[in-house]
């Protein structure tokens, strides 16, 4: 049997031990080298979001017996990473020596730039290093290290749109806004909620905040109020001031504002009633009964089948304010006359055989058509269509309807009904004294003394 030597079997036992040592250095390492340890130590944020930006720290560090030199460590980004311009992604080390403290290992930065449309989850991401052997041998080693990385979606959302874009004056009116979570992250616990600062425009029936529990991302939500603007506020564009509260992952509460226009004030309404005639003239009452100011108003009397107007068809009567009224005159016969025997003309009067004027007979027509246009305070025309209901007689001549729109010639008849009664009453005072004098001769020719006169 041959023999080893003490020395021999030393040597055997000092192999034995590297190797076990070499192995053991290799399978307690991040990354798959005899000598390097790559970890991930920080990542800014701590979640990546979509469309940010984020830094990544890595920790190399040389865990073996060997020396090394010329290292690099490149990172590989994937979808939904990217190389952000200007930035490196391959960083070099020149030298690091054995067996090292996690104090002395080299820090090195990346950067990279998540997609804007990224979905929530846990990416990979490469990082490859080689490194060569300080000594006779040069090897070279080359491992690749794999980290994760987990995006968050992005919380925000906007006001899209709002419902309308005025509101009339002391009117209810409902006001919606249409809330949209534009980020990648669903919203909780949302709190909406708006102001006017000079306080014209308030919220009916509630306050004027709405909660949101839950919005997921890309969805929107309408959010409605009951609005009244008012009595006494001027005509104008007034500013809301929107709020919007949430809270993200870490149940911090967020807020962003914005603003919104509302205009106040608009269109009115009128009121037109017959106000007298005179010798085929009429005369309307034009009121402005809305809550807002007329500009530049313009009575007409457009054209249609009953009636016919000789000379202007229309007036300008300048401004209206709310609760004021103007006159407006139009020369306008009724067309139901036209063409027919000279009793239906107006210039003529139909003769009793008595020679006395007879009493021209009414009889119902149709409404008239009146139209009258404004300018609002918005600067914006406005065309209102009325009717008003009048009484045309054989003459042509208009009259209104009620004992408040009697003819002047009705008058007159009443008048000289009471002239004629002062005259009878007269006549009839006469001939009772005529009548006393006769009997008083009677009475002296019969020879019986007349009393004594207590008047006479």
């Amino acid at each position: 049997m041959k023999k080893f030597s003490l020395l021999t079997l030393l040597l055997l036992f000092s192999a034995f031990i590297c190797l076990g040592a070499g192995t053991a250095l290799g399978s307690n390492g991040n990354i798959n080298s005899a000598s390097l340890d790559v970890n991930l130590t920080n990542q800014n944020p701590d979640y990546a979001r979509p469309g940010e930006p984020v830094e990544l720290t890595a920790s190399v560090q040389n865990v073996g017996n060997a020396e090394l030199k010329d290292i690099t460590v490149t990172v590989n980004p994937e979808y939904p990473f990217s190389k952000i311009s200007g930035e490196n992604l391959v960083k070099e080390i020149s030298y690091l020596n054995a067996r090292q403290d996690d104090d002395d290992a080299a820090v090195l930065k990346f950067k990279l730039m998540t997609d804007a449309n990224a979905s929530e989850g846990t990416y990979d991401i490469d990082i490859t290093t080689t490194a060569k052997e300080s000594g006779a041998s040069s090897n070279t080693v080359t491992t690749t290290k794999t980290v994760q990385l987990e995006i968050r979606g992005k919380e925000y959302a906007q006001i899209v749109t709002i419902n309308k874009a005025n509101i009339d004056i002391a009117k209810e009116e409902p006001l919606e806004f249409i809330i949209t979570n534009t980020g990648n992250s669903p919203l909780k616990n949302m709190v909406v909620s708006w102001k006017d600062p000079k306080g014209a425009i308030l919220p009916v029936y509630s306050d004027n905040t709405k909660y949101i529990k839950y919005l997921e991302a890309g969805q929107s939500v309408t959010v409605a109020y009951s609005v009244m603007a008012d009595v006494n506020a001027d005509p104008g564009l007034y500013t809301l001031d929107v709020n919007l509260s949430f809270e993200d992952y870490e149940s911090n509460t967020k807020s962003i504002q914005t603003t919104a226009g509302l205009f106040v004030g608009g269109e009115t309404d009128f009121d037109v009633s017959f106000s007298e005639s005179d010798q085929g003239e009429i005369s309307l009452s034009v009121a402005n009964v809305g809550n807002n100011m007329a500009y530049s108003v313009k009575v007409s009397v457009p054209d249609q089948d009953d009636y016919r107007v000789s000379g202007s068809s229309s007036t300008i009567v300048g401004n209206l304010e709310k609760g004021d009224y103007t006159i407006a005159s139009f020369n306008v016969a009724s067309s139901q006359g036209a063409g027919g025997s000279p009793e239906a003309s107006p210039d003529n009067t139909k003769s009793s055989g008595k020679g006395e004027n007879a009493t021209s007979v009414s009889m119902d027509s149709n409404p008239l058509k009146v139209q009258i246009e404004y300018t609002d305070a918005k600067g914006e025309r406005i065309t209102v269509n009325k009717e008003v209901k009048l009484e045309t007689t054989s003459t042509g001549n208009m009259t209104a309807q009620g004992p408040g729109g009697q003819r002047s010639s009705g008058f007159g008849s009443y008048l000289l009904y009471i002239v004629l009664i002062v005259l009878a009453g007269g006549v009839f005072v006469y001939r009772k004294k005529i009548q006393e004098k006769i009997q008083a001769r009677r009475i002296e020719k019969s020879g019986n003394k007349k009393p004594e006169d207590p008047q006479a």
